[in-house]
């Protein structure tokens, strides 16, 4: 199995967390692969096989070869149908927006074809990616056309950035009520304004981030007691904990600690 991270240049770090890559056959991955939710959006080109994608409630469909994955607020079940070879942008929490065409709302737990996103344009990113040889290729290509498409900086939120360093930092740990009063923002314009600039609320952005926190953790830690492991993230009591696990994972933490733990987190190389 083969995962790299890679860097964005200086022009667009506050829009590009990294670029990842995953190559390996259909051997060495579980058949069912759980992607967690982390707050973030993904371009996501498939240079090897496509991978199926299994709805909690509906039928079961290929995922496009290149596409944009909206934010996602429950378990996306994903399954290999071939050899994988994936090109992923991962952008910040309020990293897409200039490059948005639609409201990100629409884009939930989505899968969006890049020729609906961009038309020709993104037809032609799609088949320059896909013809590309390396890596460096695919990472110029997407650059040139991200540093294309970013004509006005003004899109940046200096609020919705500076709490969602905020969120960051905190692991999550922070209330919303807490977030409005230190700065100085009524709490139905804050909403307002991560809806628009990320696609989440902020308080589903902060249950998203404390989750991720549990599960490094889960992952480092391995003799970590579960009850220990909620207080530490700051849940009301264990119950809370396993219900706010469930509602992002799809099991129960005892459930999901072996090979679906592992699977998850190599589709989140760069927490």
């Amino acid at each position: 199995m083969n995962g790299k991270i890679f860097e964005p240049n200086q022009e667009l770090k506050d829009f590009v967390k990294c670029y990842w890559t995953l190559d390996f056959p259909r051997e060495e991955t579980p058949q069912m692969n759980t992607i967690i939710p982390d707050g973030t959006m993904k371009l996501i080109f498939h240079y090897g096989d496509l991978y199926w994608h299994h709805p909690e409630n509906g039928d079961s469909f290929l995922q496009p070869r290149c596409f944009l994955i909206g934010q996602l607020t429950r378990p996306y079940i994903v399954e290999p149908a071939g050899d994988t070879g994936t090109f992923v942008v991962r952008f910040h929490p309020n990293g897409f927006l200039p490059f948005a065409t639609i409201p990100l709302k629409e884009m939930e737990n989505t899968p969006i074809p890049l020729k609906q996103l961009y038309g020709k344009n993104g037809q032609a990113l799609e088949e320059n990616i896909l013809s590309a040889n390396t890596t460096t290729e695919r990472i110029s290509i997407v650059e040139k056309f991200l540093l294309d498409r970013l004509t006005d900086m003004k899109t940046i939120d200096k609020i919705v950035k500076s709490i969602v360093d905020t969120i960051l930092t905190a692991d999550g740990q922070i209330s919303v009520a807490d977030i409005s009063k230190e700065n100085h923002i009524h709490r139905r314009q804050l909403v307002r304004k991560f809806s628009s600039a990320i696609g989440l609320s902020p308080k589903q952005l902060s249950k998203t981030i404390r989750l991720q926190s549990a599960l490094k953790k889960l992952l480092t830690e391995k003799t970590l007691k579960l009850t220990d492991l909620a207080y530490e993230n700051e849940y009301y009591d264990q119950s809370h904990f396993i219900k706010d696990f469930r509602e992002f994972t799809g099991f129960s933490p005892k459930e999901f600690y072996g090979d679906h733990l592992k699977m998850s987190l190599i589709f989140d190389k760069e927490n």
